[in-house]
């Protein structure tokens, strides 16, 4: 199965060039240096809800052979190994720790060290393949999006899905907008919801179309997580995982109080058990 892909990454990333996106001063790629169980116990709350959701969208069918690219921890993979068997689903993961993470999450499946734009899979090696909160991290979106092409049989189905940061994403939202209270102009050039991109609604299924996809189809979908009370929400931020954590430990002690109390203001969070909500936009096409 084995074959060199195309395409060169631009900027090296110990996160790996699939997911070197740029957020001011504090890189997307860069903040995912922490274990995986921090980002677990952050936006990971919410991936295994979100991968079946994003399965359901894809009408992923036992029998199909899927590749999970960016896998992460391995949330999106559990769901495909579930569903089809773990023989059927392989990943592919930049990030070391997360691919051993995803390894140990998910056994049985094959798990490749390698970026999006360029993965070690010949043409036409998958019926069905995957992405789940990947493609706004890529350095060359377009770049990543035909090496999926490449890898998958004509007739075969592409999907991804990412944050609505700037909307209903709220654990995001509301850390951004709390953020822009204590360092306005920091904020601001860090907020996901402006510097990311293929997150508003319609972007995807523009770069979709774009790459000559058809059948492109579009979908919200909406997830939620449990938090046992605000620290328990907050701890994770302080690991510096993600460009949120990033930006809250570069904050000296008192704008970082200052971010927590308005972060749990706008959140209206209490003393005890509180849950959110995240939604996001997903795609999917068929490969001509």
């Amino acid at each position: 199965m084995f074959e060199q892909g195309r395409g060169q990454s631009q900027i090296p990333s110990p996160f790996g060039a699939s997911r070197a996106c740029t957020v001011g001063h504090v890189a997307g790629a860069d903040t995912f240096r922490v274990q995986a169980d921090a980002y677990e116990q952050h936006v990971g709350r919410y991936t295994p809800q979100l991968a079946a959701a994003f399965c359901d969208f894809v009408a992923v069918q036992p029998g199909t052979r899927a590749l999970d690219v960016g896998s992460g921890p391995g949330a999106l993979a559990a769901e495909l190994a579930r569903r089809i068997g773990p023989a059927g689903v392989s990943a592919a993961e930049p990030s070391e720790p997360f691919a051993k993470a995803c390894r140990s999450r998910v056994p049985g499946i094959e798990v490749v060290i390698a970026p999006a734009e360029v993965m070690p899979f010949a043409n036409a090696s998958f019926d069905v393949t995957v992405s789940q909160l990947v493609v706004n991290f890529l350095d060359d979106a377009e770049a990543g999006l035909r090496e999926m092409v490449r890898v998958t049989r004509p007739g075969g189905v592409i999907a991804a899905c990412v944050w609505d940061y700037a909307g209903e994403m709220t654990l995001l939202r509301a850390f951004w907008d709390a953020a822009r209270e204590v360092a306005p102009h920091r904020a601001a050039a860090r907020d996901e919801g402006d510097v990311m991109h293929w997150c508003r609604d319609g972007e995807l299924a523009q770069l979709w179309t774009g790459a000559g996809l058809n059948v492109v189809r579009s979908s919200a979908l909406r997830v939620h997580a449990g938090y046992a009370d605000f620290d328990d929400l907050w701890a994770p931020f302080l690991s510096g995982v993600a460009p949120s954590g990033a930006f809250c430990v570069s904050l000296d002690e008192d704008r970082r109080t200052a971010l927590k109390d308005a972060y749990r203001r706008r959140l209206g969070a209490g003393d005890g058990r509180f849950e959110l909500t995240a939604r996001a936009w997903a795609v999917a096409g068929t490969v001509a």
